[in-house]
């Protein structure tokens, strides 16, 4: 319970010289105690007298718990650098890579937690008081008084006097402060791109495992799509029209085809052709235009179009991308543009990709614009 009252801290109480050399720390606790007006109920350990054979349990049970987090913790790293992560086709380890990941972090967190909250219930004194509130500043002998009492706190924790806690905390805790950093550096020692021909930037629609044939633009059922197919203002999903184009084999092959109106496709295609930019230029035939669906932020699929605004929205952490710009990022926490894929009609007319994609599809994170 707390009442306002006019005035500074400690109105109408006897100060006591807290640079009084004889008094104990405390004591300035106490003396502060009585400039807020604060009435201490009850303050007692909860143990009869220190190293008892209580405080001893109590200690070696918060001391496991602390182990048992840096446990969880190293099991973690164990985990992110050995254990074999690459997606593979049928059951596989790679299958449990962070189903292991979220349990050993888990355990890690669940034990800190519970170390925590044994501490605070078990082991620090008990202590009921009650505050009145003031409106005016602190003085400096009431900083003086704050300082002297969050120092009381830290040896009425106990942290210096039981060795077995403050070497559990370090062994617990270090670990963890490697889990924080280790997927931030662990993402920037191998680099993605060190293979001749690397795998982020070839998808389904490359032509050379295709005999050098170009791809076609295939629906989920593997029929070929012809421009009359899709309507003005709409769009359509379609995927590279080889063996398994449509199944996870080609996870980063998905497309969005959009018929854009005259007006917009004219918009899309000066932007193709804009003086700082070259990757796009001759990408899109007539008035379509095609992007990849997974999201360059965290790979989701950006498939909610909107066809009054030309923005293509990703539903999971709501990127928008202006498709008459570059399908460029104008909200949310994306910060690459959506690839746009090459596309042209083959002899019979049929959509086909004039080329793979020319960028990185999805959330590439080893280099940045």
């Amino acid at each position: 319970m707390s009442v306002v009252k006019d005035g500074a801290h400690g109105t109408g109480t006897e100060p006591v010289d807290v640079n009084d050399p004889r008094l104990s720390r405390f004591d300035i606790v106490r003396e502060g105690a009585r400039r807020d007006d604060i009435e201490i109920v009850t303050y007692e350990s909860q143990f009869q007298g220190p190293n008892s054979k209580a405080e001893k349990r109590v200690v070696r049970n918060i001391a496991l718990l602390f182990l048992l987090c840096g446990a969880g913790a190293l099991a973690f790293l164990g985990f992110y650098i050995f254990w074999p992560w690459e997606f593979e086709l049928g059951h596989a380890p790679s299958d449990y890579y962070t189903p292991i990941l979220g349990i050993s972090l888990g355990v890690s967190l669940l034990a800190l937690g519970f170390a925590i909250l044994a501490w605070a219930k078990k082991l620090l004194p008990h202590e009921v008081s009650i505050q009145d509130r003031h409106n005016q500043p602190s003085s400096d002998e009431d900083r003086l008084i704050t300082g002297q009492t969050i120092a009381y706190l830290g040896e009425e924790m106990g942290v210096q006097r039981r060795p077995l806690l403050k070497g559990a905390i370090g062994l617990g805790l270090a670990p963890l402060g490697l889990v924080a950093v280790a997927p931030l550096v662990g993402g920037l020692i191998e680099n993605p791109h060190k293979d001749e021909q690397p795998n982020l930037f070839h998808t389904g629609f490359d032509p050379v495992p295709n005999g050098g044939k170009l791809v076609r633009l295939t629906r989920a059922d593997h029929t070929p799509i012809r421009p009359e197919d899709v309507s003005v203002g709409g769009q359509l999903t379609v995927f590279p029209g080889i063996p398994h184009g449509s199944t996870n084999v080609y996870a980063d092959s998905p497309t969005l085809l959009i018929h854009l109106r005259a007006e917009d496709a004219a918009q899309a295609r000066a932007a193709n052709y804009a003086q700082s930019e070259t990757i796009n230029r001759g990408s899109m035939w007539g008035n379509f235009i095609a992007y990849s669906k997974i999201c360059t932020h965290a790979g989701c699929p950006a498939s909610l179009y909107e066809q009054q605004t030309n923005r293509l929205l990703c539903p999971c952490h709501q990127s928008q991308f202006l498709i008459t710009d570059n399908a460029r990022p104008i909200f949310g926490p994306a910060s690459r543009r959506l690839p746009q894929l090459p596309i042209e009609l083959d002899d019979e007319g049929f959509f086909v990709a004039a080329s793979d994609y020319k960028e990185t599809v999805g959330p590439d994170f080893w280099e940045r614009p």
